[in-house]
Parts: structure tokens; C-alpha cells; sequence
């Protein structure tokens, strides 16, 4: 049985096998009608949820499966009961866990217990199914990954970590470019870093925007993660500069612009942008169905590549 709590733990055919698998499900919905007939997959969310609760609901739905959706009224797991007896019923009766944390290590902990895969769906370290939507998205207008040049630029946080990840494994340079006192995951970088090694591809962490020219594709999210009750006008001073506007993708040439949303229009990008040529936000957006989809049929029907 194989989780997905962190794109580290998979190897480059396996998350190629992923993305060729989601552009399929795009492409032909119909042949998947039925691919999940008689399957329940239970979708957990701590946090709040526009595209990962309606993507993972509607997209179980076309695959002939039932989603079962619990919030977190009765407060974060572990504290009505533990997350190991959480885990272990829930395994009773659905075929896999996806779920929506605050921390990392309530996943690593729900992995113990349960008999069926648990896949992150955002954790405060990592967000696979996103950065598997974005490379998708990506790959979607460019042949060969290796020669993509994605720039990330605002805080450094659990999508930043599973850009550099994703992007170490397939070979692309990724550049995180992040203010000083808000970079990313220190280790997770390290381990970036060692995965570049093997596949070939570029990472690294700037603060300087000068150094950012030649790029395929800017990134950004908001500049205040989820749960972190700080004002955007506290941080406008320290993150405006790196702003992506009409002026930056001039600069850098880049012709494809992705934010992960929920967006902060005239804070981290402009409307301009974001409803410009370069926006390829929604098709992001549609994508993490796709890629969800891809990831559940890869763990639950473990053949669906042969």
C-alpha cells in the first residue's frame, strides 16, 4: 500500500505515470465513467476549502465513486479522539483518506494506523496534489519539462516546498525567489537539492528579483498562509516589490503565470495579469481535479497503468 504525503517519497516515472494518467482523464472522461464504481473515499478537512473540497467531491463523482466529506466542527483530529482511532475506522469503511490538515505530522500519524493510502490534500509542509496540478498545467504547453524554467515569487511555504520538490524530481529548474526572514523549508531544500542532483534539474532560493530573467512560467500565492491571522497590510511593505505585475513579466519574459488562489487581487498579483494571456490560473484550478483523480485511481486500483 502506498500513501502520498510527499512528492519525495515517489520517483520520476511514477509521477510522470500520474500526470499522463490525469491528461487522459481530461481528455476522456467517458472511458473513466465507472473507475471507482463501488468505492467511497473519505475527504477530511481542518481548514477551510474551495477547490479541493469541490474538485475531490465532483471528481469522485465522475469517476463513479462517493466522496464523503467531514469538516472539522468537533475540532482538529486528536482531540475528540486520536488520530489512530480516526484512522483505523475510517479504514473500516472507505477505500482512502484524503485529507486537509494543519500539521504535517497528524498524516504521518493517520499512516500508521490506517489499512488504506492517505493522501495530503495541504498540510503546513507540503501540498502534492497542487504542485502535481501545476507541473500538469505546465506540461500542458510545454513537451519537455526539463527545459521549463518556473519562478516562484512571494513567501516561502508548503506550495513553494512541493514546486522545488516537484520540479528536483522532474529535472526543471525552479527558482524560489522569497524575502528575506519568509524563504523556504530549510531541510525541504536540502532534500530538493539532493533529488537535482539525480534527475539533472536546477534549484535554488534568491531574495534578489534582479536575478530572475529567462523564465517560462511565474508563480505566486498569497503572502499570509492560511490560519495566520497577520493583517496584508502589516506585510505589503516587506512582499509589494515582489509583486507579479505587467512589469515583472515584461522583465522576465515570462509567458505563463499560475497562483494556486485563493488570490489577493492587487496584493500578490495584479488583475491585469491574472485575467491577462498569461493567466493560466483556471486552467491550475481545473486541473486538480484531474490530478486527484489520477493520484486516487493510482492508490486504489493499483493496475490502472498496466
Amino acid at each position: 500500500m502506498q500513501h502520498l504525503l510527499s512528492l519525495k517519497d515517489y520517483s520520476k516515472e511514477q509521477i510522470e505515470q500520474i500526470l499522463i494518467l490525469a491528461k487522459d482523464l481530461k481528455a476522456n472522461p467517458d472511458k473513466y465513467a465507472d473507475a471507482l464504481k463501488g468505492k467511497s473515499v473519505v475527504t477530511l478537512f481542518e481548514k477551510p476549502s474551495l477547490r479541493t473540497r469541490v474538485t475531490l467531491d465532483i471528481g469522485i463523482n465522475r469517476l463513479g465513486g462517493h466522496a464523503v466529506y467531514l469538516d472539522s466542527q468537533n475540532g482538529a483530529m486528536g482531540n475528540r479522539e486520536t488520530v489512530q482511532d480516526f484512522a483505523a475506522n475510517l479504514s473500516r469503511w472507505s477505500d482512502a483518506i484524503v485529507a486537509r490538515v494543519y500539521e504535517h505530522q497528524t498524516l504521518v500519524e493517520m499512516t500508521k494506523y490506517a489499512q488504506v493510502p492517505v493522501i495530503n490534500s495541504l498540510c503546513n509542509l507540503y501540498h502534492p496534489c497542487q504542485a502535481l496540478a501545476d507541473f500538469m498545467t505546465i506540461a500542458e504547453h510545454h513537451e519537455d519539462l526539463s527545459k521549463v524554467h518556473l519562478a516562484y515569487v512571494g513567501d516561502g511555504n508548503n506550495v513553494t516546498n512541493s514546486l522545488l520538490l516537484a520540479g528536483a524530481i522532474l529535472g526543471s529548474t525552479v527558482t524560489a525567489v522569497c524575502p528575506r526572514g519568509h524563504n523556504v523549508d530549510a531541510q525541504i531544500l536540502k532534500e530538493a537539492e539532493a533529488l537535482a542532483a539525480v534527475s539533472g534539474a536546477r534549484v535554488r532560493v534568491t531574495d534578489n528579483l534582479d536575478e530572475v530573467e529567462g523564465i517560462d512560467v511565474l508563480y505566486t500565492d498569497t503572502w499570509v498562509s492560511m490560519g495566520d491571522e497577520t493583517p496584508l497590510e502589516q506585510v505589503k511593505e516587506i512582499f509589494m516589490p515582489y509583486q507579479i505585475n505587467q512589469a515583472m513579466l515584461d522583465k522576465t519574459g515570462a509567458k505563463q503565470v499560475l497562483h494556486c488562489q485563493p488570490a489577493h487581487r492587487e496584493w500578490e498579483i495584479t488583475s491585469e495579469v491574472m485575467d491577462g494571456p498569461a493567466s493560466f490560473i483556471l486552467d491550475q484550478a481545473e486541473n486538480r481535479m484531474h490530478v486527484q483523480n489520477a493520484v486516487l485511481l493510482t492508490l486504489i486500483n493499483r493496475d490502472i497503468h498496466s
